[in-house]
């Protein structure tokens, strides 16, 4: 970690990389605004897996005195991963063949078949007890009448993965055990809510002459004033849906994995600890003395002890970890690999076929529908997980390493 205090900033940044040259110039821009705002506590930190976003770079930690920032949570508002370990060794199971191929993309298989992928939907709502109990507190919500149909809309879409970077995955830990992971999100949900009020901030903010300039994308709401309340009030609703979208789908996954090497191998699958957190949020916590909104953007918190989820590229490998609960980060560590190709420039530079056949050289079982953008997101388009993971080892301890076997993308 080394820090960065000039001309440039007002407060100092905290970064998880070995120096300068490690940052890309967009990145280091959006950073230095970040460190101009007049609310910062203490210091802007950034993770060793961080990259240009939208207004703040993702994997980067922001503390802010009586304010929150629409986009310094993001659009993919409580996206995050979910995690759980079997008893069944991958060995006893990687050479059974089914009707449909082997048991691996069997399961692959009917996991694409029961969960919808990228902008699919289900044709009729399911349950949610998130939704339920908004429906039950409409009236929080009825002050940004705009919104209030995302609440029904939401029914047709919890249980759903996203396209992008989201993903279910079987995986193969360093013991030989089958371990499965999702990385997903608040769907459509948390990107309306995000762009509204942002939208919102911006409004508010020209009518205040902010210092804030608007090309910083970073427009803010005070926490105690109607409109910042109801984004916080709005956000965790977002957040509790994605908390309850990933586990829906972990649920449905864990049912087909159970069924099929029941089936198979004759084989009873028991699972672990479930571990399921987010990324992208705000939340109000205490650091160095004083209660603080800590915006994580493509960040994830790790207390001490605390179990988190850092996941490395499809064909690459993923680390549970424990948290030291470093105080110099607040408390958080990177949220995956991290970038090194746009999504565009990932097309550009690496093949549909040289991303096929690296997966298959490997052994990974690919589910996706459609393969011409495929190579969006190839371990190619990402940095090193191992080298992000060596570059916080004061912030978590490692506890698995898990190796792609199959991935479902949208």
């Amino acid at each position: 970690m080394f820090v960065l205090y000039n001309e440039n900033t007002r407060f100092p940044l905290k970064v998880w990389l070995e120096d300068m040259s490690c940052l890309d110039e967009n990145c280091l821009e959006q950073a230095y605004h970040l460190s101009r705002l007049p609310f910062v506590h203490m210091c802007v930190c950034l993770m060793p897996d961080t990259h240009a976003g939208k207004g703040m770079p993702i994997g980067g930690v922001l503390a802010l005195k009586d304010v929150v920032i629409p986009n310094a949570v993001g659009v993919d508002i409580g996206c995050g991963m979910d995690f759980i370990p079997t008893n069944i060794r991958l060995e006893e199971i990687q050479g059974i063949q089914t009707g449909n191929g082997s048991l691996i993309q069997s399961m692959i298989g009917n996991i694409m078949r029961a969960i919808p992928l990228n902008t699919e939907r289900y044709k009729k709502p399911q349950a949610s007890e998130v939704l339920d109990r908004a429906r039950q507190e409409l009236e929080k919500y009825e002050p940004d009448g705009e919104l209030l149909p995302l609440i029904e809309d939401g029914y047709f879409q919890v249980g759903s993965l996203g396209g992008g970077n989201h993903f279910i995955e079987l995986q193969e830990d360093t013991e030989g055990y089958l371990c499965l992971m999702i990385h997903s999100g608040s769907r459509h949900l948390g990107k309306a809510v995000c762009d509204y009020f942002h939208n919102k901030a911006r409004e508010l903010n020209r009518r205040w002459y902010s210092q804030v300039p608007e090309e910083y994308a970073l427009a803010f709401l005070p926490v105690s004033m109607p409109e910042g309340e109801q984004y916080i009030r709005w956000m965790r609703l977002a957040m509790d849906y994605a908390f309850e979208n990933r586990a829906r789908m972990l649920e449905v996954t864990c049912g087909i994995v159970a069924e099929l090497i029941g089936k198979h191998a004759g084989l009873s699958v028991e699972f672990g600890q479930e571990i399921n957190c987010h990324h992208n949020y705000a939340a109000l916590e205490n650091h160095y003395g004083e209660n603080v909104w800590v915006h994580r953007k493509g960040a994830t918190r790790v207390r001490e002890g605390e179990l988190a989820v850092i996941p490395g590229a499809m064909g690459s490998y993923s680390y549970v970890v424990e948290g030291k609960g470093n105080p110099e980060s607040f408390c958080t560590s990177s949220h995956g690999a991290g970038r090194s190709y746009s999504r565009s420039g990932a097309m550009k530079e690496f093949s549909i076929e040289k991303v096929i056949l690296d997966l298959r050289e490997q052994g990974v079982v690919l589910g996706k529908r459609k393969k011409n953008d495929v190579a969006e997101e190839c371990r190619f388009a990402y940095k090193d997980i191992e080298q992000v993971m060596a570059r916080q080892t004061d912030l978590v301890t490692p506890v698995r390493r898990l190796k792609t076997v199959g991935v479902v993308k949208g």
